[in-house]
């Protein structure tokens, strides 16, 4: 069964611009993953820890048949060959590859939650994720994504400008 998903992508180590493109090369050369739609990238402000190098981030969309858990493995096997360290939580990393939303999905396991929990709250997520489909609901609660990044922009300061 194919299912519509929308990752969100970010770098803030070293070629940030090439991290993005090659991230998105491998996802889309995986067996079973189609990348659909990218949004533009957008410069960031550190969210979290925010005493280090402004993000580049963007979004896409991928069709897959590879359910939710097997997704997240071969994500995170592009972040290990991209030398990503998890060192320190929200801390600089050359490349971070989150599964914001997996078709209707809503889990709550220990190392996968869909819907993100952190999204709602990060323009540098709403913001190139309306650009890509802006007739997107949230499986959770039903809320679109213009309602969620409204609630987010009043009380989110992030500066974010697109590249």
């Amino acid at each position: 069964m194919q299912n519509t998903a929308y990752l969100g992508l970010g770098s803030n180590m070293g070629h940030k611009r090439q991290n993005l493109e090659y991230a998105i090369e491998a996802i889309d050369s995986i067996e079973g993953i189609n990348v659909t739609k990218c949004s533009s990238f957008y410069d960031t402000e550190p969210w979290g820890k925010t005493d280090q190098e402004y993000f580049l981030n963007a979004v896409i969309e991928i069709i897959t048949h590879l359910p939710p858990q097997e997704l997240l493995k071969k994500l995170q096997e592009i972040e290990i060959k991209m030398g990503r360290q998890r060192l320190e939580k929200w801390g600089p990393r050359n490349i971070d590859i989150d599964i914001l939303l997996y078709g209707d999905e809503v889990l709550d396991g220990q190392e996968l939650k869909v819907p993100h929990p952190h999204m709602r709250h990060r323009l540098f997520v709403l913001i190139p994720l309306r650009e890509i489909n802006s007739a997107i609901k949230f499986p959770d609660d039903g809320m679109d994504i213009e309602e969620v990044l409204i609630r987010a922009e009043a009380r989110e300061e992030t500066k974010i400008t697109k590249t």
